[in-house]
């Protein structure tokens, strides 16, 4: 029987055993997917406390119930370790890790490399090996299937490898990861069969493409779309606000005709693994070959504009009240990039937060859900709960929409409100709202 016909019986028993390389915002999602299927997992992440966490049944995903983990560990269908030498018993390998931008926005492919590294002396024959990070078109051909074939390997035969990208969006109430479709690409035909048998386990929808190259082009263009359409709406605000005119308003009446307009919305600046980096992604593979998407380098440009052009509303609206930033008491409302989760990363409140620290402003941050965060000094900030006395702040700056916030209590108590998020509909005279006069 040849491996990829012993893999399919496997995958179709439910016998074969996942291994899900990194266990933070993608990661720990799919190992509890496949695990709920009746999947054997193998949770492996370099953060021994990570590990420690979910092997007592506590979840560090704010998506991820503790039930959920505790279920699949008393079910022996999940465990968690650091030890790579455990991925001999897997025939099937997902990577799910980090993949940022190096500081001067080029991608930092170590995290790939090291996983790749480590898995050689591993890996069995036979295994499927699917890449989820998020990276540029040709990484999973370049990284992995030449690596392997410098060992000797064959793709399609000793080893099947694709590409996977993550859809995952924190926080979503709205679709359960398994709703959203899966899309995977292979390097052979057999690569791809293989992947679409495993993913159908978990996923509601699979979308085959025919190479990796397509599936990591598909994930860049999601969010590259969205980059682009969030920069031209926040470009609109700043005009809006030049014309006197309201742009949350003209928003709601232009998304009432029924084809050829999408909403978006302006805010603050855009946070999250996908929007700010995935663009540059592709940036910079566009660099390569000489192109240079004028498109993507502009988007890049407004969107981190807009932390700062918050600070000027704050700055303008605390002047106009006979007050400077400086020395000025301001409450930050909400860390994280979006409402209702946990998440900071590359959160256009960071940048905000350290525009006013450098403004002398005297600082006080409000989120529930966040309990610390690291500022560019590299101290570790911990922001409260709650804040007994709302009046005792010069202006207050709402970065985020969290459900579980007062804001009514906000509005009848500050003097000086900028609202970056579409908190009130209504027009008040000491509320600055950004896209609006």
């Amino acid at each position: 029987m040849s491996n990829y016909e012993a893999l399919t019986n496997k995958i179709l028993q439910k016998e074969a055993v996942v291994g899900v390389i990194g266990m933070g915002y993608v990661g720990l999602p799919l190992a509890m997917e496949f695990a709920s299927e009746g999947f054997q997992v193998i949770g492996v992440d370099v953060d021994a406390r990570k590990v420690e966490t979910l092997s007592l049944g506590k979840s560090h995903i704010i998506d991820i119930s503790e039930k959920a983990i505790g279920e699949a560990l008393q079910n022996q269908r999940f465990r968690a370790t650091t030890d790579y030498q455990e991925l001999e018993k897997a025939n099937i390998i997902s990577i799910c890790v980090p993949t940022p931008l190096t500081k001067s926005h080029e991608p930092d492919m170590s995290y790939i490399n090291e996983t790749i590294s480590r898995l050689k002396p591993v890996i069995q024959k036979g295994t499927l090996l699917v890449l989820e990070s998020t990276t540029y078109p040709g990484t999973t051909r370049d990284l992995i299937h030449i690596e392997f074939e410098k060992e000797g390997w064959v793709t399609g035969e000793d080893l099947f490898i694709c590409f996977s990208p993550e859809r995952i969006d924190p926080g979503n109430k709205q679709f359960k990861p398994k709703e959203v479709p899966k899309v995977v690409g292979g390097m052979t035909e057999k690569c791809s069969a293989l992947g679409q048998l495993y993913y159908e386990n978990a996923f509601d929808t699979v979308v085959p493409v025919s190479t990796p190259e397509i599936a990591e082009m598909t994930k860049l263009l999601e969010n590259t779309f969205r980059s682009i359409n969030i920069a031209f709406i926040n470009e609109m605000s700043l005009l809006a606000e030049e014309l006197g005119i309201d742009l949350w308003e003209a928003i709601d009446a232009a998304k009432t005709k029924p084809f050829g307009f999408m909403p978006f919305y302006p805010g603050p600046g855009v946070g999250g693994h996908c929007i700010p980096l995935d663009p540059m992604y592709l940036y910079w593979k566009g660099k390569e070959k000489n192109f240079f998407s004028r498109f993507i380098d502009l988007a890049q440009q407004v969107n981190t504009s807009m932390p700062k052009h918050v600070v000027e509303i704050a700055s303008k609206a605390l002047n106009k009240q006979g007050k400077s930033l400086s020395q000025s008491r301001i409450l930050l409302v909400g860390m994280a990039y979006k409402n209702d989760i946990d998440d900071v990363r590359e959160s256009p409140a960071l940048h905000v937060y350290e525009h006013l620290k450098d403004a002398n402003a005297k600082l006080t941050v409000l989120d529930p859900f966040v309990s610390s965060f690291r500022d560019a000094s590299g101290e570790i900030i911990h922001p409260e709960n709650e804040v007994a006395d709302l009046a005792a702040y010069d202006g207050v700056i709402i970065m985020t929409k969290h459900s579980t916030i007062d804001y009514d209590q906000i509005l009848e108590t500050s003097s000086c409100i900028i609202d970056t998020r579409n908190v009130w509909t209504k027009s008040y005279d000491h509320v600055c709202k950004i896209g609006q006069a």
